[in-house]
């Protein structure tokens, strides 16, 4: 199979659980758990996962340095715990579709990214791109009201919009460190630098959790179930395996299948209601992943035909 067909089959995969990993952390929160708690139980699972798996790989990648230890797990801390931390809380104030549209600005994020440690270039479809999206998540502030699900979607939307840049840095710091020391290494050390975030915010916060006391077949446990070892776990893993075979730019692209998943999530199970201002904002948002991605595109072609003019040479 081809490898980039490979790798975008892997985050159609990964991205379809991400969509509807925002569908069922709305439902359990805040009823069945503080968003605080559900960042403990997403990056504890998540680093236990990803140590079992690396017991069973290790051996086909280099040990990391010190150096790269302190990294990853600085940057757990910071990037992954803050973008779960942030993506809980502002689903507990907003609806699914809303912070989906703000996850949706990763690609944006990580090209202002790339611009700023020279590894992009600027260009006009980038620009454009770039600014309509901006202009989707504010059109999403501005006209989305309070109601019985959003109670506060002023607040809930910028903690999404801050989640959304947290995980971009994330996603570049991950593609350099890949190649050289496999995902599953990197996913345990960078989740467990969140955890270890997480568990110091809990100290502060406090332990909130009703959906432990439900049986384990009951709709929270089993739906809390789904977003650990789904979203939290086997996405994380499918992505980092994408991240080989494609550009972190184009891997944050795919974050508008989230937006997509999730609002039909929201509209068939009711947990958020038709409006034409979202709509547009979707279109706006869906327009500023085209417009990055053919940008993206471009750049890849145009590099291709310069290093093979250069060997025919």
């Amino acid at each position: 199979m081809n490898a980039k067909l490979k790798g975008n089959i892997l985050m159609t995969v990964a991205k379809t659980f991400s969509g509807l990993n925002q569908n069922a952390l709305r439902y359990l929160l805040p009823t069945w758990m503080s968003a605080q708690t559900g960042v403990v139980f997403r990056l504890g699972f998540g680093t236990l996962f990803f140590i079992i798996y690396e017991l069973f790989v290790w051996k086909k990648f280099q040990l990391p340095k010190w150096k790269d230890i302190f990294i990853l797990v600085g940057s757990g801390l910071i990037f992954v715990f803050g973008y779960m931390w942030a993506l809980l809380e502002g689903l507990s104030f907003t609806t699914p579709i809303s912070s989906s549209i703000f996850i949706s600005l990763q690609p944006v994020f990580v090209f202002i990214i790339c611009l700023i440690i020279k590894t992009e270039k600027a260009n006009v479809k980038k620009v454009s791109g770039m600014l309509i999206g901006f202009g989707g998540a504010l059109l999403c502030v501005l006209t989305q009201h309070s109601s019985v699900i959003a109670t506060d979607p002023m607040k809930g939307n910028l903690f999404c919009l801050l989640g959304a840049f947290l995980y971009s840095c994330y996603l570049v710091i991950e593609k350099k460190y890949i190649p050289t020391l496999g995902s599953p290494l990197v996913s345990a050390l960078t989740f467990g630098g969140g955890a270890i975030g997480s568990l110091i915010l809990i100290c502060f916060s406090g332990w909130n959790a009703p959906v432990l006391h439900q049986s384990i077949f009951s709709t929270p446990m089993l739906v809390l179930l789904f977003v650990l070892i789904f979203p939290t776990s086997i996405s994380y893993l499918l992505q980092d395996f994408s991240l080989k075979l494609l550009s972190a730019t184009v891997v944050a692209l795919y974050s508008d299948l989230i937006l997509i998943v999730s609002a039909i999530a929201s509209y068939i199970i009711g947990q958020d209601k038709f409006s034409w201002w979202q709509i547009l904002a979707i279109a706006l948002m869906l327009l500023s992943v085209y417009l990055v991605e053919s940008s993206e595109k471009t750049s890849r072609d145009e590099l291709a035909n310069k290093t093979l003019k250069t060997v025919n040479k």
